[in-house]
């Protein structure tokens, strides 16, 4: 697949909507590459990622469901049980860490943003080229400081991108794209 193809095809897919197989070490070693090759003004690398397969879904869901208990006890159990289970509905779960470099001389924090927000969007972009679709989720878990704690997040680091990845089982078209000149006029 050719790199237009990747970006003018790639849409959300709802976990759901995803299965097996996932990709496997070559693949892995290719996503990982792709997330390296974002912009990174002064090599700061402002991000790192976190691998869940396996095992480790369960594990996932259950600090996200017990974070959520423990921060907004009003929540449902329904609610907990969508926050527990989503990490299983794929093979694989890839966390965007965003390790902030406060302070930098040249480099501000907003490149620093951009350059992992780059590096996720490199991800989606080549899991698409190698046959795979992906969701980018950010909500409770992203926010949540026992979520953070339970990753071993550091003080200057927070939590993304939750990125569902897997092969999709059924067709997805997603919502209309904006036609371009919605999205960009021309200056002065």
């Amino acid at each position: 697949m050719d790199a237009l193809d990747a970006i003018l095809g790639r849409r959300t897919y709802p976990p759901v909507k995803l299965g097996e197989p996932g990709p496997d070490t070559a693949a892995l070693e290719l996503l990982i590459r792709a997330a390296a090759a974002a912009p990174d003004h002064g090599l700061l690398r402002p991000f790192r990622l976190i691998l869940v397969e396996g095992e480790g879904r369960r594990q996932l869901g259950e600090l996200f469901a017990r974070a959520l208990a423990e921060e907004r006890p009003e929540t449902s159990q329904a609610e907990l049980e969508k926050q527990r289970t989503h990490p299983l509905r794929v093979p694989l779960v890839l966390l965007v860490v965003l390790c902030l470099r406060p302070r930098h001389p040249k480099i501000p924090e907003i490149e620093q943003i951009a350059s992992a927000a780059a590096a996720t969007q490199n991800l989606l972009l080549a899991a698409r080229a190698l046959g795979f679709e992906a969701k980018w989720a950010t909500g409770f878990p992203t926010e949540s400081p026992m979520v953070a704690a339970g990753l071993g997040l550091g003080p200057n680091e927070r939590l993304l991108a939750i990125l569902y990845i897997g092969t999709p089982r059924v067709p997805h078209e997603g919502p209309p794209r904006p036609r371009p000149w919605e999205i960009c006029s021309r200056w002065p």
